[in-house]
């Protein structure tokens, strides 16, 4: 028998206030890659390689689109200089995707920028943002996987 998520009026304004933050993100997150003249995607996709190369499929899996997006954005991001695609050393089917220096750049002076989650976050001492800290990484990891 599947169990109901909660619908108590407490959850139900957590759950409104969260969607209100990830509207405010995505608003600043948007325009702060318009300003570096990259899209929300291409933004993401430099956002993800941080973590280092990756392939193309794991990319699409990620950011939850289809692969041919992926080849899209990446063509437009290689064009410019911001990635590069090489043959993964495992197995040479496999293109894997990495960050350039411009590119990496690039992404760490978004992410600089983005000041919606600092000045609302101040609002909290340390210790209140370390318990929200692992309060979110408890309900991430308490998610169903996406796909």
């Amino acid at each position: 028998m599947e169990t109901q998520p909660p619908t108590d009026p407490i959850t139900m304004e957590v759950t409104d206030l969260m969607a209100s933050l990830v509207g405010l993100f995505h608003r600043e997150y948007e325009e702060a890659a318009a300003a570096r003249s990259l899209t929300g995607a291409q933004a993401k996709v430099l956002a993800l390689l941080r973590r280092g190369p990756m392939p193309m499929r794991h990319i699409a899996q990620t950011l939850s689109c289809e692969p041919s997006n992926i080849t899209g954005i990446v063509d437009r991001l290689e064009s410019r200089g911001f990635v590069t695609r090489e043959a993964d050393p495992q197995d040479r089917r496999v293109k894997l995707v990495a960050a350039t220096g411009p590119g990496a750049a690039a992404s760490a002076e978004l992410r600089e920028s983005l000041n919606f989650a600092r000045e609302p976050l101040a609002a909290l001492d340390p210790e209140e943002r370390t318990v929200l800290r692992d309060l979110l990484r408890r309900m991430l990891d308490g998610a169903a996987p996406a796909g």
